[in-house]
This record gives C-alpha cells, sequence and structure tokens, in this order.
C-alpha cells in the first residue's frame, strides 16, 4: 500500500489526482491538503467526492506529511513547493511537484519569467524532469520529480521525433497552442468568469507565456542546441484539452512514410503517445478524460513546411496523470497502473 499526500488537494489538478488515486487498491490518500479549506470536509468542497472521502482538509504541512506517506503530490502555484522542500523531507518521502519550480535547469531562466526568487536552487539540478518518453529511467530512481506543464507536454511530444532527428529547422518554429479553462486553475478571476470567456476565443501571454522557456528548454536537449521558438496559447471556452498545431521548415525533402517511420521509431512502443493514421488529425474530444497523447502532422509540399499537431486532456496527461505515471514508475509499477482510461465522448 503507497501511502499518498496531496498539497493543493482542492485545485483542479489535486482534485483529479485524488479521482484517479481513489479508484486504486494500492493507493491510500492520507492527506488532503489544502491552504483556502483548512478543516473543512473534502466532499463538501467536492461533491462527487461524496461516500468517496471522509476526510477534512489539513493544513500544507510537508514536513509532517513527510513522516506519514510515501509520496507528496504538489498541486500547487509556482514558488510553494521551493518553501516547503529540504533534505530532510527529501530523505523521507518522494515529492512529485506539479508547479514550474523545479522544471527549469537555469535558476535565473525561472526568475526572470516567473517574477520569484526560487527559494530552493540547490535541488534543482537533481529534480528529474517527469515526461517519461525521455526520461523513463532517470525517473524510476528520483526522489524530486518537476511534472512537466501541460502545454510543453503537449508541444514537446508532438515536435520532440523531428527535432531529434535534425528533420526540421528549429530556428522556424511556430507553436500555436489552445486550452480548455482548467489550464487557467480554479482561483477566481473575472477574465475566466463565464460571460468573459463563453463564445469567444483569444490568444494570452503573447510572446510572453511562462511555458516558453520549459519547451525552449526540453527542444533544445532534444535537438543538441539553443532553441528559441515563437509560442502563442489561447483560451478557448471548454472545460479540457489542449490542441497544439506547431509549423517548421523541413531540413531536406521527406515523404509521408519517411516521417512517419520517424514518430514510430519513438513512440511506437509508447503507450499514451498515439500516431494517428494519414490525414487524421487530433482532436480534443477523442483524449478527453485520458492519458493518451494523440499526434500527427502533414507535410505541405508546397512550402516546404511541416505542420505538427498534437491533441491531449490537459488535466490528465497534462497533469495528474502524467504525476502518476511518474509515481508508478518511482515505486516500481507497471506504468499504465490506474491509468488504463478509456476517453470519454461525448
Amino acid at each position: 500500500m503507497i501511502k499518498v499526500g496531496i498539497i493543493g488537494a482542492t485545485g483542479y489538478a489535486g482534485g483529479e489526482l485524488a479521482r484517479l488515486l481513489l479508484q486504486r487498491d494500492d493507493i491510500e490518500i492520507k492527506w488532503f491538503a489544502s491552504k483556502s479549506y483548512v478543516d473543512q470536509e473534502y466532499a463538501a468542497i467536492y461533491q462527487n467526492m461524496f461516500q468517496w472521502v471522509d476526510d477534512v482538509c489539513k493544513a500544507d504541512d510537508m514536513a509532517q506529511m513527510a513522516d506519514e506517506v510515501d509520496v507528496i503530490f504538489t498541486a500547487t502555484p509556482q514558488g510553494l513547493c521551493a518553501s516547503l522542500i529540504n533534505e530532510e523531507i527529501l530523505s523521507k518521502v518522494k515529492v512529485i511537484d506539479l508547479s514550474a519550480d523545479f522544471r527549469i535547469k537555469d535558476v535565473a531562466v525561472y526568475e526572470e519569467w516567473y517574477k520569484i526568487k526560487h527559494a530552493a536552487p540547490q535541488f534543482i539540478e537533481e529534480a528529474v524532469y517527469g515526461l517519461p518518453e525521455i526520461n523513463r529511467e532517470k525517473i524510476k530512481g528520483a526522489r524530486l520529480i518537476a511534472n512537466p506543464g501541460c502545454y510543453p507536454t503537449c508541444s514537446f511530444l508532438s515536435i520532440y521525433p523531428l527535432a531529434k532527428e535534425g528533420l526540421i529547422d528549429l530556428s522556424t518554429l511556430i507553436i500555436d497552442a489552445k486550452s480548455g479553462t482548467s489550464g487557467a486553475g480554479r482561483g477566481a478571476k473575472v477574465n475566466n468568469l463565464y460571460c468573459e470567456v463563453n463564445e469567444s476565443i483569444k490568444a494570452y501571454g503573447v510572446a510572453g507565456h511562462r511555458h516558453t522557456p520549459e519547451i525552449e528548454e526540453q527542444l533544445s536537449y532534444a535537438a543538441g542546441k539553443p532553441v528559441t521558438i515563437n509560442f502563442t496559447p489561447h483560451l478557448v471556452p471548454m472545460d479540457r484539452g489542449i490542441l497544439v498545431t506547431a509549423y517548421a521548415s523541413l531540413t531536406k525533402n521527406a515523404s509521408y512514410e519517411d516521417i512517419k517511420a520517424v514518430y514510430d521509431k519513438y513512440y511506437d512502443q509508447e503507450q499514451f503517445v498515439r500516431v494517428l493514421k494519414k490525414d487524421v488529425c487530433p482532436e480534443t474530444r477523442w483524449v478527453k478524460g485520458s492519458n493518451f497523447v494523440d499526434v500527427n502532422f502533414k507535410i505541405d509540399k508546397r512550402t516546404n513546411r511541416i505542420i505538427m499537431m498534437g491533441a491531449m486532456d490537459n488535466m490528465v496527461k497534462g497533469a495528474a496523470g502524467q504525476a502518476i505515471q511518474n509515481m508508478n514508475l518511482m515505486f516500481g509499477l507497471p506504468e499504465n497502473t490506474g491509468l488504463k482510461l478509456v476517453p470519454m465522448f461525448p
């Protein structure tokens, strides 16, 4: 039995972690931590948890939690995990951080983009970027995981095979991405009210979204050289889902079969990345509620450019599902334990 604590259990990602973990017989959630709802019944905040959870929310005391659980998930805004973590805690418990605190290896880049001082830079180098498709072996032996962002996960997995093989000119890369409103979190914000987002779509974080350096860093590792991109996210009036459409120039002539072989080389054995059939474009409705990323591509012969596409559920593979995937690897379990989720439709 793996004992679990969730800090930020009343946010969207924390609630999704609870929903997925509660269905498992090998997991016991010992601690539902929430800064805003201490001593309130968890099921009163999330009524879908009625008769599933009898616990009340506790304070986000990571030190005490480390004495009671085997793994801590921190589904919190950036800065909190870094402010709580220390060597004593990491000597007792594994930590999977769903915020951006340990994703970026250059602390100066983190502080520039997130506008806060990093509280625990001594753990940045140790933290493993928790994308199993590229870091599986490192994740298995890690005690601190930096769970990737939702946009970076979908963007990177859509582009990675071609970047790794040098088939695209990364200086020409443009990423256009769209997300449902759950990606903005559960906190009350005027810009996310129903009347503000319904029947509308907008770009935001233009030329300055915080996931930009994370995507650039991971693509740089894949390409073996520095990568700078244009990344523009958009808010779409739906609950869940991310759709990425990325554009880049090809470095050489290539047929559909050539490119498909490259994607298959990297993803043929990956159970959560589905390379779709020819001319089938990824759609968010076909991955909703699942841990899948659907990817595909289209070659534009007229411009010698390639369009790379990806779709996933930002709450599952983009947050809680990927965190559980990482937990499974850290505890020597089959990677898909608790994640055999058929996408829900409609």
